[in-house]
């Protein structure tokens, strides 16, 4: 392309062109995607129960309760076996299974080859009679409880601070809103209740949830324990031998024996995960209810998140301070939402006794669902320890729509003195419009009360004195007081060592 019309002869200068991508050595940890809800997002607390760790040493422990369980039964299981089986739980050679997983396509008899390796004498009797989902089903009943638990506690902490935040609040006014429309007065505390509550109910739901984990047990390939029943065949009560190893493998691994699914097909019944994940994506939405408010109100200037002295707002715009935590919280909470409907799915295409398109997806929604969630309530607690208020800004707001609000008492005292209620209200419905219109078109003051004192049917009434907003809050404070009582001390007290703990943040 020639740019010199002076010189037509000669041509512009090209760019070097730019080089190709070239791919760097895999070895390389920035040469492959990892998901940032672990780089991130998620705690450590909630990565380390979702771990490869975590789920392969609860395989072995259940291989293990499985094996003590057997041999106190009576099956050919010796004391040599099972000692190799408890000294090698944690001590996993993840390249030897992966070698194993490679050659034999199974993940579950990888993991069995591997730990024959290092108990050989107890490789005869590794998951004897069990199926792939001994292992899976029951591992994961146990990471969902611990997961439920470490949300149950987060949202505690959330709680807690809203609360701390309300109480600090209770009585300062602020303007309310219905369709975001400038609506009847509340206050800062209030508000902030309502938040609260919100997710006081959702931890309800969590605590619901976490309790009706029950464990899967023994139950054999299609849920008929026919393998069980079969390795029992010579015992005087095969049946029963059965539920006593189902009873013993299910206290062994810390579960009550009447807390179990009562019949399975091949895994424990997949509609637990859409209610479990379904009670996530409810906190979700109450988590993106709050930041949403809290960015709404950023807007207006009246409250803002914690915000850092060497923070950048904006990489363009320096004077900005954007609600970036509301905004993460806001976008993590979308995706733990949208994860409720992909569990319905699944639980809707377990065909008769189970069907593996299960399995990859479950491998990603159940741990990444609860990662989303934990950061979620990690910015929710940050946000809701530091977040700045502004009580001039807030003040002035609700001083600009306040004479609208003060119209019904206004009328009312009018009545008091002997006016007609009706024509009172055409007055002020006439002077009303007249001052909203002076508002929207010419961005002026409310003049709304001065155009009431020309009236002669206010001239007896104190129009100053209706401004002031304390008279418009109602119970609100008192409200503030009776839900930090009656609903939150109860959370306070029942997660005190949880609210204890109050560690840094990264968020």
């Amino acid at each position: 392309m020639n740019n010199n019309p002076a010189n037509p002869t000669t041509p512009t200068p090209a760019y070097p062109p730019i080089p190709p991508f070239t791919q760097p050595d895999q070895a390389d940890p920035h040469a492959r995607y990892t998901t940032p809800l672990s780089g991130r997002y998620a705690s450590s607390a909630m990565q380390a129960i979702w771990s490869d760790h975590r789920k392969f040493s609860t395989w072995r422990r259940l291989w293990l309760a499985l094996a003590e369980s057997e041999k106190q039964l009576g099956l050919p299981v010796n004391d040599k076996q099972v000692a190799q089986l408890r000294e090698h739980l944690d001590d996993i050679d993840y390249a030897a299974a992966a070698g194993y997983e490679k050659k034999l396509r199974h993940d579950v008899m990888a993991h069995v080859h591997a730990l024959g390796d290092v108990a050989p004498d107890a490789r005869p009797i590794i998951h004897l009679g069990a199926t792939s989902q001994f292992v899976n089903c029951n591992t994961e009943l146990i990471q969902l409880r611990d997961a439920l638990d470490l949300i149950a506690g987060k949202l505690a902490t959330t709680i807690d601070r809203l609360a701390t935040f309300a109480a600090q609040h209770r009585d300062l006014p602020t303007l309310g809103f219905t369709h975001y429309q400038p609506a009847q007065p509340t206050t800062v505390g209030k508000r902030a209740t309502l938040w609260a509550y919100d997710l006081a109910l959702a931890l309800d739901d969590i605590e619901h949830r976490r309790n009706a984990i029950r464990f899967r047990g023994v139950k054999g390939t299609t849920g008929t324990q026919a393998s069980f029943l079969a390795l029992f065949q010579d015992q005087p009560d095969p049946h029963h031998c059965v539920d006593q190893l189902d009873n013993l493998v299910t206290s062994a691994m810390g579960f009550d024996p009447d807390h179990t699914y009562t019949v399975t097909g091949q895994t424990y019944p997949r509609i637990v995960d859409a209610q479990v994940l379904g009670s996530l994506a409810s906190t979700a939405a109450s988590i993106s209810k709050i930041a949403s408010d809290i960015r709404l109100l950023a807007n207006r200037k009246e409250i803002e998140e914690p915000f850092e002295k060497n923070q950048i707002g904006s990489s363009a715009m320096a004077y900005k301070r954007n609600p970036m935590r509301c905004e993460r919280a806001t976008a993590l909470a979308r995706f733990v939402m949208a994860q409720a409907s992909n569990a319905t799915m699944t639980a809707a295409t377990q065909w008769l006794e189970r069907t593996l398109d299960d399995s990859a997806n479950r491998r990603m929604s159940l741990p990444e669902s609860f990662l989303a969630l934990d950061g979620c309530l990690d910015l929710m607690t940050n946000i809701a320890t530091g977040m700045v208020v502004y009580p001039a800004t807030i003040a002035r707001n609700l001083a600009a729509e306040l004479p609208f609000m003060a119209t019904e008492n206004i009328m009312m005292a009018a009545v008091r003195q002997g006016a007609d209620r009706q024509e009172i209200h055409e007055i002020i419905r006439v002077h009303s419009q007249a001052a909203a219109a002076n508002v929207k078109s010419n961005a002026a003051d409310n003049d709304l009360l001065d155009r009431l004192k020309s009236e002669p049917a206010f001239k007896n009434i104190d129009l100053t004195a209706v401004l002031d907003p304390y008279q418009y809050t109602g119970r609100a404070p008192q409200q503030v007081d009776a839900f930090i009582e009656k609903n939150v001390t109860p959370i306070r007290h029942k997660y005190a060592d949880q609210l204890g703990n109050n560690p840094t943040l990264n968020v």
